[in-house]
């Protein structure tokens, strides 16, 4: 039906009668509104206008970084699970502390509130795990950093314990190759977040092995990151696991990709390096900026932090386990954060970077421009649920192999988190590898020697509620030797063996001395008041109480990462008349069962072969 005319028309003349007559009250309201402007005094006209605030020139981005984090997933137990604190008074308090449901919680607390936040890591995140990672070769332990919504990641040398094509399968997912998919219909996802190792090549090709560098953006904020791990990486992992890669000089890596970022007008640039420093504190709030702290940390860091240039922000660093937040000028003298968390998900550090949006930089003008805090992962803060999920699924796949009875012990014994040259559980291990080896069908093994890097955790009385006490499970002897070295037996002569207790402490182990842990019947004098190899007094070297003859040759035991020259004891690889036996951690398992019960539990060694001079 058409509409009436008539009525269209009454509608717009009612339409425009209304129109009119708003317009005519809207002028006569500012008529009188100028009138009331043209009364008021001088500048309250300009106090009557709203602005639209300008946006500021600068913005705080929150850096939320942790290392070495090795597939701790739960708490570490013992005194690997303690971070030292200084109190008020100067004394030091053990606190306990990590596990990834705190890590979470700590993280994300931390984020709230932060409009710019991102989150990175200096490499060691799996390698030397736990039974409840390592038995499914780390694929809960990047489940867990994807959960945790970890950005980037570099390399660290643990990252390379079962070769590059295992690290590839972590960052691009997959089920493994031989042991194929771990839960029922579910396939490995990889890593979310991008593993960096600019300084680390194919031999063959020269190609950079994984990503060099990633850049973080977000409204318009961009800041690069690079990422290497240690030079001397092939000399502290199995030659299997570096097999067909070459590693760079941390510092030129950087500073070519830092150049490299620059061009691209990324002018915002954070290094994750895996290697790191020792400070002058353990405790993990120490100050080491703080009047008279000097440099406040020493050790491989800090020359390669004077060396990056300044178009790098902040250093990200790792390795050494180690809790600092120190600066350290640049090249150019700008003073420039340096930073570690631990290790084991224990602590983990808070950066402000001041970032500039007209330059593009971050604001390096003072300390409090790009300040650092370490806070600790405690363990009085509510669990992350979904890590607590995470966790109890991975432990229900695992309990038929972790809770298997190995052994009993009547009190801590201390490895990982013992502070002295030789710890009560390298002696333990050393004897184990000696007893399995010394008959002469396994190997003839005279003497046993145990590298102390190789010992990733203690042995604790009261492990947890699900075992009785003193109870060594398979899964905490797991925990002890995860890397599951085979065993070689090798003949060197007593020169050879001598030049390898002095390369403990000298070359590149003069500044932090690699002791090696020794078994039963091999006893000798360490003085630290010395330098170099004068450390070792040749005189008080003996086996079984007999002056080790450097002319006559024995033979010794040895994982096949010592065996290899790991660590930086080169003269074990003039080694001959190699044996290849079982793995460690069976020897060590073998021996705990022949040698304890629970009548008889095994009591912690003396550590009293090794007689140390300070």
């Amino acid at each position: 039906m058409s509409a009436n005319p008539r009525s269209t028309r009454t509608q717009r003349a009612s339409r425009t009668g209304r129109a009119t007559r708003r317009m005519l009250a809207s002028a006569a309201g500012l008529a009188t509104l100028g009138a009331l402007v043209a009364a008021m005094p001088a500048g309250a006209q300009d106090a009557g206008r709203h602005h639209k605030p300008k946006p500021s020139r600068t913005v705080d981005v929150q850096l939320l970084s942790f290392n070495d984090l090795h597939g701790n997933l739960e708490p570490p137990a013992g005194s690997a699970g303690t971070v030292n604190e200084t109190q008020p008074d100067g004394t030091r308090k053990a606190i306990p502390a990590g596990g990834v449901e705190y890590l979470a919680t700590s993280l994300r607390d931390a984020r709230d509130g932060n409009r710019y936040s991102v989150t990175a890591a200096a490499g060691d995140m799996v390698g030397g795990s736990p039974l409840m990672s390592g038995l499914f070769h780390d694929e809960p332990t990047i489940e867990a950093l994807n959960q945790l919504d970890l950005d980037v990641s570099a390399v660290g040398n643990h990252e390379f314990d079962e070769g590059s094509a295992e690290l590839a399968r972590l960052q691009n997912g997959g089920c493994h190759p031989v042991e194929g998919c771990f839960e029922k219909g579910k396939k490995f996802k990889g890593a979310d977040f991008p593993y960096l190792a600019a300084n680390v090549t194919r031999e063959k090709t020269g190609k950079p092995l994984l990503k060099p560098y990633t850049v973080w953006k977000k409204n318009g904020v961009k800041i690069g990151f690079v990422g290497v791990t240690l030079e001397g990486t092939p000399d502290i992992v199995t030659a299997n696991g570096v097999k067909g890669l070459k590693f760079h000089d941390e510092i030129e890596t950087v500073n070519k990709y830092a150049k490299e970022l620059d061009r691209q007008g990324v002018k915002s640039i954070v290094a994750l390096i895996h290697e790191g420093g020792s400070p002058a504190s353990s405790s993990y709030n120490y100050d080491c900026d703080s009047p008279g702290a000097g440099d406040g940390i020493s050790g491989p860091i800090t020359d390669i932090a004077k060396g990056i240039t300044p178009k790098v922000d902040a250093l990200v660093t790792g390795h050494t386990h180690q809790a600092y937040a120190c600066t350290i000028p640049d090249p150019a003298g700008k003073p420039r954060m340096v930073t570690s968390a631990s290790s084991f998900g224990k602590v983990y550090t808070d950066t402000t970077l001041t970032y500039d949006r007209r330059t593009r930089d971050i604001v390096r003008t003072s300390v409090k421009s790009s300040k650092s805090v370490n806070h600790i992962v405690s363990r009085d803060q509510d669990k992350a649920a979904d890590m607590t999920s995470l966790i109890g699924r991975w432990s229900t796949l695992a309990a038929p192999v972790a809770n298997r009875p190995q052994g009993f012990i009547s009190a801590d014994i201390n490895g990982r988190g013992s502070t002295a040259p030789e710890k009560p559980l390298g002696d333990l291990i050393a004897d184990a590898q000696l007893e399995g080896l010394a008959p002469a069908d396994k190997g003839g093994a005279q003497l046993a020697f145990m590298n102390p890097g190789g010992i990733r955790s203690d042995l604790v009385y009261k492990a947890s509620s699900s075992e009785g006490d003193g109870v060594v499970t398979y899964g905490e002897a797991f925990t002890v030797q995860p890397f599951t070295n085979m065993m070689n037996v090798v003949d060197l002569t007593g020169a050879q063996l001598i030049t390898a207790l002095q390369q403990q402490v000298s070359g590149g182990n003069d500044a932090s001395p690699k002791v090696l842990q020794v078994s039963r019947g091999f006893t000798y004098t360490l003085d630290m008041t010395q330098q170099g190899a004068a450390r070792i007094d040749v005189a008080s070297v003996k086996l079984n109480g007999v002056a080790l003859d450097p002319a006559k040759t024995y033979r010794v035991a040895m994982n096949e990462f010592l065996a290899g020259g790991g660590d930086g004891f080169a003269v074990f690889k003039e080694h001959k008349n190699k044996l290849v036996g079982a793995s460690d951690l069976d020897l060590f398992n073998a021996y705990l069962a022949a040698n304890s019960s629970a009548a008889k539990p095994i009591a912690p060694p003396a550590a009293d072969r090794i007689t140390v001079v300070k």
